[in-house]
């Protein structure tokens, strides 16, 4: 019987020790993310996605779309505040953003990466 006792103060004191933990991390104020929306003008039909330095620059991840088919993708990414780069891949060809209220700035390749200030 003493070995019972034993086990169930054990379980007791591991459940309480989880709780403490997962109440800490809980208690860490969460940084807010925000639901930015980016659109581009493409030909109708054409397959366009977005790549930055929020997807590890990956060139398949998120993929717009044109609901209208009137050649205006667009796609929705959630993000923490920042500062982010990203370019529009268009029918395999990495496009600027030509928004005009977006800044440019020079990347590693010689090339220019738009510019996202989520906050």
């Amino acid at each position: 019987m003493n070995e019972k006792i034993k086990k169930s103060a054990t379980r007791k004191a591991t459940k309480t020790v989880r709780k403490k933990v997962e109440g800490d991390d809980a208690s860490k104020p969460k940084i807010a993310k925000k639901r930015v929306v980016l659109s581009v003008k493409a030909e109708p039909g054409s397959t366009v996605y977005l790549a930055g330095s929020f997807n590890d620059w990956s060139a398949e991840d998120k993929k717009l779309t044109d609901k209208k088919g009137d050649g205006v993708f667009t796609t929705r990414v959630t993000l923490p505040p920042g500062i982010y780069e990203y370019k529009f891949v268009i029918n395999g060809i990495w496009t600027l953003d030509p928004d005009p209220d977006r800044d440019w700035t020079q990347n590693g390749l010689g090339t220019l990466n738009s510019v996202l200030r989520v906050g």
